[in-house]
Protein backbone atom coordinates (compact mmCIF):
# COMPACT_ATOMS: atom_id res chain seq x y z
CA UNK A 1 0.00 0.00 0.00
CA UNK A 2 1.36 3.37 -1.03
CA UNK A 3 1.35 6.49 1.14
CA UNK A 4 0.90 9.61 -1.00
CA UNK A 5 1.29 13.06 0.56
CA UNK A 6 1.46 15.50 -2.35
CA UNK A 7 -0.88 16.30 -5.21
CA UNK A 8 1.88 15.80 -7.81
CA UNK A 9 2.84 12.29 -6.70
CA UNK A 10 -0.80 11.30 -6.25
CA UNK A 11 -1.86 12.37 -9.73
CA UNK A 12 1.24 10.85 -11.29
CA UNK A 13 0.41 7.52 -9.61
CA UNK A 14 -3.26 7.63 -10.62
CA UNK A 15 -2.72 8.83 -14.20
CA UNK A 16 -0.42 5.87 -14.81
CA UNK A 17 -3.14 3.52 -13.58
CA UNK A 18 -5.89 5.16 -15.62
CA UNK A 19 -3.76 5.04 -18.77
CA UNK A 20 -3.72 1.28 -18.27
CA UNK A 21 -7.51 1.15 -18.06
CA UNK A 22 -7.95 0.80 -14.30
CA UNK A 23 -11.13 2.08 -12.63
CA UNK A 24 -10.48 4.11 -9.47
CA UNK A 25 -12.68 3.79 -6.38
CA UNK A 26 -12.25 6.47 -3.74
CA UNK A 27 -13.17 6.63 -0.05
CA UNK A 28 -12.68 10.07 1.58
CA UNK A 29 -12.19 10.12 5.37
CA UNK A 30 -10.86 12.29 8.17
CA UNK A 31 -9.11 9.33 9.78
CA UNK A 32 -9.80 7.79 13.21
CA UNK A 33 -11.16 4.90 11.17
CA UNK A 34 -13.73 2.38 12.35
CA UNK A 35 -15.65 -0.50 10.78
CA UNK A 36 -18.04 1.92 9.10
CA UNK A 37 -15.17 3.34 7.06
CA UNK A 38 -13.85 -0.15 6.37
CA UNK A 39 -17.26 -1.20 5.03
CA UNK A 40 -17.01 1.61 2.46
CA UNK A 41 -13.54 0.49 1.49
CA UNK A 42 -14.61 -3.15 1.12
CA UNK A 43 -17.50 -2.09 -1.12
CA UNK A 44 -15.07 -0.06 -3.21
CA UNK A 45 -12.70 -3.04 -3.31
CA UNK A 46 -15.43 -5.24 -4.78
CA UNK A 47 -16.41 -2.75 -7.48
CA UNK A 48 -13.13 -1.21 -8.67
CA UNK A 49 -9.66 -2.14 -9.87
CA UNK A 50 -7.84 0.28 -7.56
CA UNK A 51 -9.02 1.70 -4.21
CA UNK A 52 -7.68 4.95 -2.80
CA UNK A 53 -8.54 6.32 0.63
CA UNK A 54 -7.85 9.85 1.81
CA UNK A 55 -7.08 10.85 5.40
CA UNK A 56 -7.41 14.59 5.84
CA UNK A 57 -8.92 16.49 8.77
CA UNK A 58 -10.48 19.39 6.94
CA UNK A 59 -10.18 22.59 9.02
CA UNK A 60 -12.65 24.65 6.98
CA UNK A 61 -15.62 22.43 7.84
CA UNK A 62 -15.28 22.84 11.61
CA UNK A 63 -17.35 25.60 13.20
CA UNK A 64 -15.74 25.04 16.58
CA UNK A 65 -11.89 25.29 16.64
CA UNK A 66 -11.82 23.13 19.79
CA UNK A 67 -13.68 20.38 17.92
CA UNK A 68 -11.00 20.50 15.22
CA UNK A 69 -8.19 20.31 17.78
CA UNK A 70 -9.80 17.38 19.63
CA UNK A 71 -10.49 15.34 16.51
CA UNK A 72 -8.53 12.05 16.86
CA UNK A 73 -5.33 11.78 14.85
CA UNK A 74 -3.96 8.25 14.47
CA UNK A 75 -2.39 7.87 11.04
CA UNK A 76 -0.33 4.76 11.81
CA UNK A 77 -3.28 2.83 13.23
CA UNK A 78 -5.46 3.96 10.32
CA UNK A 79 -2.84 2.84 7.81
CA UNK A 80 -2.71 -0.61 9.41
CA UNK A 81 -6.51 -0.98 9.14
CA UNK A 82 -6.51 0.13 5.51
CA UNK A 83 -3.67 -2.20 4.59
CA UNK A 84 -5.53 -5.14 6.11
CA UNK A 85 -8.74 -4.16 4.25
CA UNK A 86 -7.00 -4.18 0.87
CA UNK A 87 -6.51 -0.48 0.20
CA UNK A 88 -4.05 0.26 -2.61
CA UNK A 89 -3.03 3.81 -1.70
CA UNK A 90 -3.64 6.44 0.98
CA UNK A 91 -3.63 10.15 0.21
CA UNK A 92 -2.72 11.97 3.44
CA UNK A 93 -1.85 15.59 2.58
CA UNK A 94 -1.03 18.57 4.79
CA UNK A 95 -3.39 21.54 5.03
CA UNK A 96 -0.93 23.60 2.97
CA UNK A 97 -0.92 20.93 0.26
CA UNK A 98 -4.71 20.88 0.11
CA UNK A 99 -5.17 24.64 0.29
CA UNK A 100 -2.15 26.41 -1.26
CA UNK A 101 -4.33 29.47 -1.87
CA UNK A 102 -7.13 31.06 0.14
CA UNK A 103 -9.65 31.70 -2.62
CA UNK A 104 -12.21 29.09 -1.65
CA UNK A 105 -15.52 29.28 -3.58
CA UNK A 106 -18.94 29.82 -2.05
CA UNK A 107 -21.56 27.34 -3.27
CA UNK A 108 -25.29 27.96 -3.49
CA UNK A 109 -27.16 24.82 -2.49
CA UNK A 110 -30.49 26.57 -2.02
CA UNK A 111 -32.11 25.30 1.17
CA UNK A 112 -30.18 22.01 1.29
CA UNK A 113 -27.46 23.43 3.53
CA UNK A 114 -29.69 25.78 5.55
CA UNK A 115 -31.76 23.19 7.45
CA UNK A 116 -30.86 20.67 10.17
CA UNK A 117 -27.05 20.57 10.40
CA UNK A 118 -26.80 23.78 8.41
CA UNK A 119 -28.91 25.60 10.99
CA UNK A 120 -26.51 24.68 13.79
CA UNK A 121 -23.26 24.65 11.81
CA UNK A 122 -23.31 27.59 9.37
CA UNK A 123 -20.67 27.26 6.66
CA UNK A 124 -20.01 23.62 7.46
CA UNK A 125 -21.32 22.19 4.20
CA UNK A 126 -19.52 24.76 2.09
CA UNK A 127 -16.30 23.52 3.69
CA UNK A 128 -17.33 19.92 3.00
CA UNK A 129 -18.13 20.71 -0.64
CA UNK A 130 -14.78 22.46 -1.13
CA UNK A 131 -12.73 19.59 0.25
CA UNK A 132 -14.72 16.84 -1.50
CA UNK A 133 -14.43 18.59 -4.85
CA UNK A 134 -10.69 19.07 -4.34
CA UNK A 135 -10.20 15.43 -3.35
CA UNK A 136 -12.19 14.16 -6.33
CA UNK A 137 -10.18 16.31 -8.71
CA UNK A 138 -6.87 15.20 -7.17
CA UNK A 139 -7.69 11.48 -7.11
CA UNK A 140 -9.45 11.47 -10.52
CA UNK A 141 -11.94 9.05 -8.96
CA UNK A 142 -14.40 7.20 -11.15
CA UNK A 143 -16.56 6.18 -8.18
CA UNK A 144 -16.67 7.70 -4.67
CA UNK A 145 -18.21 6.09 -1.58
CA UNK A 146 -20.04 7.86 1.25
CA UNK A 147 -21.92 6.60 4.29
CA UNK A 148 -25.60 7.31 4.83
CA UNK A 149 -25.13 8.35 8.48
CA UNK A 150 -24.28 11.85 7.21
CA UNK A 151 -27.40 11.89 5.04
CA UNK A 152 -27.57 15.65 4.59
CA UNK A 153 -23.91 15.71 3.58
CA UNK A 154 -24.53 12.92 1.06
CA UNK A 155 -27.44 14.86 -0.45
CA UNK A 156 -25.36 18.04 -0.76
CA UNK A 157 -22.43 16.18 -2.33
CA UNK A 158 -24.78 14.70 -4.93
CA UNK A 159 -26.07 18.21 -5.63
CA UNK A 160 -22.52 19.54 -6.01
CA UNK A 161 -21.65 16.76 -8.48
CA UNK A 162 -24.73 17.69 -10.50
CA UNK A 163 -24.05 21.45 -10.36
CA UNK A 164 -20.43 21.10 -11.48
CA UNK A 165 -20.97 18.15 -13.86
CA UNK A 166 -18.10 16.27 -12.22
CA UNK A 167 -17.30 12.94 -13.93
CA UNK A 168 -17.72 10.74 -10.86
CA UNK A 169 -20.43 8.36 -9.65
CA UNK A 170 -21.48 8.63 -6.00
CA UNK A 171 -22.33 5.41 -4.16
CA UNK A 172 -24.12 5.60 -0.81
CA UNK A 173 -23.59 2.84 1.75
CA UNK A 174 -25.79 1.88 4.73
CA UNK A 175 -25.06 2.98 8.30
CA UNK A 176 -22.87 0.52 10.19
CA UNK A 177 -23.84 0.15 13.84
CA UNK A 178 -22.36 -1.21 17.03
CA UNK A 179 -24.03 -4.30 18.49
CA UNK A 180 -26.22 -2.05 20.68
CA UNK A 181 -27.37 0.07 17.74
CA UNK A 182 -25.14 3.14 18.12
CA UNK A 183 -24.10 4.41 14.69
CA UNK A 184 -20.34 4.04 14.29
CA UNK A 185 -18.52 7.36 14.40
CA UNK A 186 -15.00 8.56 15.12
CA UNK A 187 -16.55 10.85 17.74
CA UNK A 188 -17.72 7.84 19.77
CA UNK A 189 -14.14 7.47 21.02
CA UNK A 190 -14.60 10.67 23.02
CA UNK A 191 -17.61 9.42 25.01
CA UNK A 192 -17.06 8.75 28.70
CA UNK A 193 -18.20 5.31 29.98
CA UNK A 194 -21.51 6.56 31.44
CA UNK A 195 -22.19 8.50 28.23
CA UNK A 196 -21.40 5.51 26.04
CA UNK A 197 -23.85 3.44 28.08
CA UNK A 198 -26.80 5.70 27.18
CA UNK A 199 -25.69 6.58 23.63
CA UNK A 200 -27.83 3.82 22.01
CA UNK A 201 -30.94 5.76 23.10
CA UNK A 202 -30.72 7.60 19.78
CA UNK A 203 -31.24 4.42 17.80
CA UNK A 204 -33.80 3.00 20.25
CA UNK A 205 -35.91 6.17 20.02
CA UNK A 206 -35.79 6.14 16.22
CA UNK A 207 -36.71 2.47 15.90
CA UNK A 208 -39.46 2.53 18.52
CA UNK A 209 -41.23 5.55 17.06
CA UNK A 210 -40.76 4.57 13.43
CA UNK A 211 -42.79 1.37 13.80
CA UNK A 212 -46.23 2.97 13.71
CA UNK A 213 -45.37 6.47 12.65
CA UNK A 214 -48.50 7.16 10.55
CA UNK A 215 -50.61 7.11 13.72
CA UNK A 216 -49.15 10.51 14.56
CA UNK A 217 -48.41 13.75 12.73
CA UNK A 218 -44.79 14.48 11.76
CA UNK A 219 -44.63 17.21 14.41
CA UNK A 220 -45.92 14.86 17.11
CA UNK A 221 -43.51 12.10 16.11
CA UNK A 222 -40.59 14.52 16.31
CA UNK A 223 -41.64 15.45 19.85
CA UNK A 224 -41.96 11.80 20.85
CA UNK A 225 -38.49 10.90 19.56
CA UNK A 226 -36.89 13.87 21.31
CA UNK A 227 -38.70 13.06 24.57
CA UNK A 228 -37.50 9.44 24.48
CA UNK A 229 -33.89 10.54 23.98
CA UNK A 230 -34.03 13.10 26.77
CA UNK A 231 -35.24 10.51 29.24
CA UNK A 232 -31.52 10.42 29.96
CA UNK A 233 -30.46 13.72 31.58
CA UNK A 234 -27.08 13.33 29.88
CA UNK A 235 -28.65 14.04 26.48
CA UNK A 236 -29.61 17.39 25.01
CA UNK A 237 -31.45 17.13 21.69
CA UNK A 238 -30.52 19.78 19.13
CA UNK A 239 -33.08 18.78 16.54
CA UNK A 240 -35.32 16.00 15.31
CA UNK A 241 -36.56 16.68 11.78
CA UNK A 242 -38.80 14.63 9.50
CA UNK A 243 -37.98 15.62 5.93
CA UNK A 244 -38.27 14.69 2.27
CA UNK A 245 -35.19 12.69 1.29
CA UNK A 246 -34.58 14.69 -1.88
CA UNK A 247 -35.32 18.28 -0.83
CA UNK A 248 -34.59 17.93 2.92
CA UNK A 249 -37.62 20.12 3.52
CA UNK A 250 -39.64 19.41 6.69
CA UNK A 251 -43.02 17.72 6.33
CA UNK A 252 -46.29 18.91 7.80
CA UNK A 253 -48.25 15.88 6.56
CA UNK A 254 -47.20 12.36 5.56
CA UNK A 255 -48.79 12.75 2.11
CA UNK A 256 -46.32 15.57 1.34
CA UNK A 257 -43.61 13.03 0.38
CA UNK A 258 -43.14 9.42 -0.73
CA UNK A 259 -39.52 9.33 0.47
CA UNK A 260 -39.21 10.27 4.14
CA UNK A 261 -36.33 10.27 6.58
CA UNK A 262 -36.00 11.23 10.24
CA UNK A 263 -32.72 13.02 10.99
CA UNK A 264 -31.52 14.03 14.44
CA UNK A 265 -28.60 15.51 16.34
CA UNK A 266 -28.00 15.45 20.09
CA UNK A 267 -25.27 16.50 22.49
CA UNK A 268 -23.99 13.82 24.86
CA UNK A 269 -21.43 15.24 27.28
CA UNK A 270 -18.95 17.05 25.06
CA UNK A 271 -19.79 15.00 21.95
CA UNK A 272 -22.30 15.78 19.23
CA UNK A 273 -23.94 12.70 17.71
CA UNK A 274 -26.15 12.37 14.63
CA UNK A 275 -28.32 9.55 13.33
CA UNK A 276 -31.21 8.94 10.95
CA UNK A 277 -33.88 6.45 9.98
CA UNK A 278 -35.76 6.05 6.71
CA UNK A 279 -39.52 5.68 7.22
CA UNK A 280 -40.98 2.90 5.10
CA UNK A 281 -44.58 3.18 4.00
Amino acid sequence: MKLLQTVVETQSYILHLKQNGYQIGFVPTMGALHLGHISLLKRARQENDIVICSIFINPIQFNNPNDFEKYPRMLEADMALLREAGCDAVFAPSVKEMYPEHNNPIYDFGMLDKVMEGKFRPGHFNGVAIVVRRLLEITLADVAYFGEKDFQQLTIIRKMIEMLSLPVRIVSCPIVRESDGLAMSSRNQRLLPDERAVAPLLYVALQKNALHYTRFSPAKLQQMIAADIEKSPLFKVEYVEIVDMNTLMPLSFWVDSKHIIVCLAAILGQVRLIDNCVLQR
